[in-house]
């Protein structure tokens, strides 16, 4: 058996010193799960969940209590507002969260106020959620070369709008947006973007420390996020970039200030994080590192959820697929093996390929660290003519909001 890897202990902390407020809902610890596209679906925000909620008893399940609305804020993948507002049928399901789910939190994408508005004002009168997340930060070509995602805040009228409309028809809902630095290092929008959020009624901004360009290379400039924070000190301001591990969202909110954190690639993989920065944050003692075979059991129970949100097992354990690499990162695995795991379709088939691993092994050295996409410098796909005139907001077409991944 593998050596155990050191275990880590959080002593009492007072950071940051108020409770995270969002509108009438207390974040407690002030720990945020980032949405991102084909992952925090429902499965994946239950197991993140489960593991905020205290039961490290990995592959378990543990009961969550609904009306204490659990510790942190788990918000959906991006839902894009006229695909919401035309009641496409991939859409509606997304959108579905589990009865345990409190507070419900949708994230959404739009360029159109109009149908911004729209989508909310549907969310508020049929019961859909209780907190609406604007997605100001998406890098993705197919978004930004359409005027949406991190290249909107450039054209400050235009966002503006869309903040009116959301948050005149929330009612009591609180609204909030993530964003980026901007565009590149010569189109900086956050600081302009930030002052109309506060002017137009938003309750809190999450900002990655990062430019569109950067897309998830290089790293995050949390300076950027103490910027904010002393700019907009009227809003609640949440930090997000470069937070692999519990300690890294401690250092974040001494360094920068900031109210709370936003976690997204950290948690690829490694749904635990969330027990872990809810022990960091409450300073309740020592948390341990998996071995692979609790590894394995997490692997196994976020298959099998899936499976059961879709309602076909096969189809579950095939969208699990992308995850493996993730899970099992620095593990002695062999290639043949992961790729087998990587091509499974049934629980059975999986369950017969993880009885092949060693899995007295701990986890191994460096294993915490950057996942998923780690591109940078890229060329920022624009509208002809999009940075010319922040103010000019023509160039945006109805095709815009066609598109529903990205975020």
């Amino acid at each position: 058996m593998t050596a155990p890897f050191p275990a880590t202990t959080f002593p009492a902390t007072t950071l940051p010193a108020a409770p995270l407020a969002i509108g009438p809902y207390t974040v407690q610890p002030p720990v945020v799960l980032a949405p991102m596209a084909g992952i925090t679906n429902a499965p994946f925000r239950t197991l993140c969940r489960e593991f905020a909620e205290g039961a490290r008893g990995f592959g378990g399940r543990p009961p969550v209590d609904a009306a204490s609305g659990g510790k942190g804020l788990f918000v959906s993948e991006m839902i894009t507002t006229r695909a919401l507002v035309e009641r496409n049928e991939k859409t509606m399901q997304l959108i579905r969260f589990d009865v345990t789910e409190t507070p419900r939190s949708i994230q959404l994408y739009g360029v159109d106020p109009v149908t911004v508005g729209k989508a909310v004002r549907m969310i508020v009168d049929e019961d859909l959620a209780d907190h609406i997340d604007l997605n100001f930060g998406c890098p993705v070509p197919k978004v930004t070369r359409r005027g949406g995602g991190s290249a909107l805040p450039y054209k400050r009228p235009l966002l503006r709008a869309i903040l009116r409309e959301a948050v005149s028809n929330a009612g009591e809902l609180p609204v909030t947006m993530k964003m980026r630095k901007g565009i590149d290092d010569d189109h900086l929008t956050f600081l302009d973007a930030g002052r109309i959020a506060v002017e137009e009624g938003v309750t809190a901004i999450a900002l990655h420390g990062r430019t569109a360009a950067q897309h998830y290379g290089g790293t995050a400039d949390w300076d950027a996020i103490a910027r904010l924070k002393e700019h907009v000190p009227e809003l609640p301001v949440l930090g997000n970039g470069d937070i692999w591990s519990a300690r890294d969202a401690l250092r974040m909110v001494r360094e920068t200030g900031c109210d709370g954190v936003v976690v997204g690639r950290g948690c690829l993989g490694r749904p635990w994080l969330f027990g872990d920065l809810v022990a960091a944050f409450e300073g309740t003692g020592t948390v341990a590192a998996p071995t692979l075979r609790e590894v394995a059991g997490v692997m196994r129970r976020h298959a099998e959820l899936l499976g059961e949100w879709i309602g076909d097992e096969a189809r579950g354990v095939i969208d699990f697929r992308k995850h493996v690499a993730w899970y099992l990162k620095g593990f002695s695995v062999g290639s043949t093996l992961r790729k087998q795991l990587a091509v499974t379709s049934s629980l059975a088939q999986f369950d017969e390929l993880i009885a092949g691993l060693d899995l007295d092994q701990a986890w191994p050295d460096g294993a915490d660290g950057p996942r998923g996409r780690t591109s940078g410098n890229n060329r920022v796909a624009l509208p002809d003519g999009w940075l010319k005139d922040p103010s000019d907001c023509a160039g945006i077409g109805a095709d815009a909001e066609l598109d529903t991944s990205g975020g």
